[in-house]
């Protein structure tokens, strides 16, 4: 072996690099990609869009044309035609006063029942937190069975508990010394007798209300709670600079969803006022009911229909603008 194969080393070949230009299949530059996926989720969304503008639309649009017709009984039969009624229901609705104390009726009683249901939620929601996994279990199995239990099969237990010559609640109230509530009758006023409805739709209420709050419980930070009580933070001190600033977003929204559907209690008066409320009694969709299938003037029951949507919108507005607030918080 000669000595110039033994110091020459074998050199491994050379890379070549890639080509300047663009590779197969990559878009240029300054060109956007033409790809055919952006009408999927439109695609995938459109038997929903569709059957929400049939359930929805179709209503909504019927409401808002009879809301500015005379529409009585006999353009029902189609014994006449519908004349365009302009303005007139509305103007007619809006200068009653009885529509006036029915829309202050509404809200009092969506109010009260919005407070009770969010209180009592919040206050079941926060001792669930202290008890033991299988009362937690079990009270959950009470609260989801209250909740799915039909709202006819409430109203009539309802009927029964507040009955003024067999009600559970007159013979447990009579059993107290100095109490005489033997044949009370809890619906003689309509402010007793809405103060049992409300207590029939917050019993309904509450349960999401406490499922959907001890869910939020859960994502509350332990060491947030420990380091606020080494603060010295109370128990009030912890839920009102603690909790209640990470619950904010879902008590808003649990708010806004319990004034829509108080708002919107048609059943729970109907039924137990035994299909006939009375003046005293009667809330925005109870009274728009009557206006348009007790007097079969369908065109103001509409234009009344029409004013509780506008409320609902506003109440809805209300909320949008509180979670963009919450949302540029965070």
């Amino acid at each position: 072996m000669s000595a110039a194969d033994t110091t020459t080393a074998k050199v491994p070949p050379v890379r070549q690099s890639p080509p300047s230009g663009p590779r197969a299949g990559a878009p240029r530059p300054g060109k956007k990609p033409t790809g055919g996926g952006g009408g999927i989720p439109w695609l995938l969304l459109a038997p929903c869009l569709l059957v929400l503008l049939l359930v929805l639309g179709y209503p909504l649009v019927r409401l808002v044309t009879l809301s500015f017709q005379r529409f009585g009984q006999p353009q029902l039969w189609g014994f006449q035609e519908a004349e365009s009624a302009g303005f007139a229901n509305f103007a007619t609705i809006l200068s009653d006063g009885e529509f006036w104390a029915v829309v202050l009726r509404t809200v009092i009683f969506a109010g009260g029942a919005v407070i009770l249901t969010m209180v009592l939620g919040m206050m079941i929601a926060l001792l669930l937190q202290k008890v033991s996994g299988w009362v937690k279990a079990l009270i959950n199995i009470v609260l989801v069975a209250s909740w799915g239990m039909p709202i006819i099969v409430a109203t009539a237990i309802f009927k029964w508990l507040f009955d003024a010559d067999y009600g559970v609640l007159n013979w447990l109230l009579d059993k107290l010394p100095g109490v005489d509530m033997i044949g009370h009758n809890w619906f003689a006023s309509g402010p007793q007798g809405l103060a049992v409805i409300v207590l029939l739709v917050v019993w309904g209420a509450v349960p999401f209300v406490v499922i959907t709050l001890s869910a939020g419980l859960t994502q509350v930070p332990k060491e947030l709670v420990e380091a606020a009580r080494l603060d010295g933070a109370g128990a009030w001190g912890v839920f009102r600079f603690v909790t209640l600033p990470i619950l904010k977003p879902i008590i808003v929204m649990l708010t806004t969803l319990s004034v829509i559907w108080d708002m919107g209690v048609f059943p729970q008066v109907y039924v137990m006022r035994n299909g006939h409320p009375e003046a005293e009694f009667q809330l925005l969709t109870t009274y728009s009911f009557d206006k348009a299938f007790v007097v079969n003037d369908y065109g103001t029951g509409s234009a009344i229909a029409l004013v509780t949507v506008a409320l609902l919108l506003g109440v809805v507005a209300v909320y949008m603008r509180q979670m963009l607030k919450i949302g540029e918080v965070e």
